[in-house]
């Protein structure tokens, strides 16, 4: 029997050549290949800059630092998420207010995240749910009104669009994952777009220790073309030549890649629609599709996902509303019925398999074994 996860990576002799011309060369870390990467990155989305971090959560965490989180500060996000989103706020001495979700995007409801703004609120972080790219214009306006910076949480909607424009243009600040299910990989790696010099400037500086090597910006004299200063206490988040030459290789199959979940998830949609047990995922056009979404009758939903796994599907579910982990609850209080919408997804959801090099036939088989396991 084949086994089909949720997701994986693809890599070809294109990408393994990339990573072995690094390994041949001078440079293993801090060299050329970053800066390329990042170029080739933000070309592609359209933005000013692009900063790269070891991974996603250092992505999101760098984002919220050059928006300025400090302790005490609050960001607004979705409770459908994954715990990154919110933690980063943590690292910082913020603190992450949850708000419900839109059962018709799955995304961050912009009513439920204007309840939680207050004189504190510092970022607003909606996140682009399985690939469907929030709406930004409800949040931006938000973030006008009470003068908090938006960061895009899109680590799930790489190659989307919303108004032909791709994801990665319109947040102050959008953060992206290259986790190997993701749609292009570096192993682990992500990135942060931004039109900000300032912001691309204080995430370059976070993500290197927060320290400064070109002397015009140094605060003291330097001493010789030796001198470095730490200005911010950072952390090393570089990303390594390894990883951004893989990341580079990538970006070239990126379109193709996305083009494929599309037809995946359309095929899904067609098997799938108009069956009484079943639920298939909002859709919109531009969805980057990370994720396949699809909800069972809460009360079959554990059974479903053990038969489907006995089938060779293994699915996965995406996510427990991060306030009702034991850490926030302990925390912060959270219960049980705080988040409706939320609750019912991740009560219903188990995620479809998802990713370039599944097949026709492979995803005939998932259709086959969910249609076998609900009746």
């Amino acid at each position: 029997m084949k086994s089909l996860h949720y997701g994986r990576q693809y890599i070809d002799d294109e990408d393994i050549a990339a990573v072995a011309a690094v390994l041949r060369g001078d440079w293993l870390t801090q060299g050329p290949a970053v800066d390329e990467f990042e170029k080739k990155f933000a070309d592609y989305v359209g933005a000013a800059h692009a900063v790269a971090f070891a991974n996603g959560t250092a992505a999101i965490h760098g984002a919220y630092y050059a928006a300025g989180v400090e302790s005490g500060d609050e960001v607004v996000t979705s409770a459908m998420t994954f715990a990154a989103t919110g933690n980063a706020a943590l690292y910082l001495g913020g603190v992450p207010r949850f708000g419900d979700i839109d059962p018709g995007t799955l995304c961050l409801d912009p009513l439920e995240a204007r309840k939680k703004i207050s004189s504190r609120t510092k970022v607003i972080a909606p996140v682009s749910y399985a690939g469907y790219p929030v709406d930004l214009v409800p949040f931006r306006e938000l973030a006008d009104s009470c003068g908090a910076v938006v960061v895009e949480d899109a680590c799930h909607a790489l190659g989307g669009t919303r108004n032909g424009v791709r994801v990665g243009k319109e947040a102050h600040l959008t953060a992206f994952s290259f986790h190997p299910v993701k749609h292009i990989t570096t192993a682990e790696g992500g990135m942060v777009t931004t039109d900000s010099d300032e912001f691309a400037r204080r995430m370059r500086l976070f993500r290197t220790h927060g320290i400064e090597k070109i002397p015009a910006r140094m605060k003291d004299s330097p001493d010789g073309s030796w001198a470095t200063e730490m200005q911010v206490l950072g952390f090393n988040y570089r990303l390594s030549e390894l990883h951004a030459a893989l990341g580079s290789s990538q970006m070239r199959k990126l379109d193709r890649f996305v083009a494929r979940r599309r037809e995946i998830a359309s095929l899904y949609d067609r098997a799938f629609d108009g069956i009484p047990a079943l639920l298939t995922p909002p859709r919109c056009e531009g969805h980057a599709y990370h994720l396949y979404p699809l909800r069972f009758r809460a009360e079959n939903r554990a059974r479903a996902f053990a038969e489907l796994g006995k089938r060779g599907v293994h699915g996965m579910v995406h996510y427990i509303p991060v306030p009702l982990h034991p850490y926030y609850r302990d925390r912060f209080g959270y219960k049980r019925g705080d988040f409706p919408h939320a609750e019912e997804l991740y009560a219903r959801e188990v995620s479809m398999p998802l990713f370039y090099g599944l097949s026709d036939e492979d995803v005939a088989s998932v259709v086959d074994a969910v249609l076998a396991v609900i009746s």
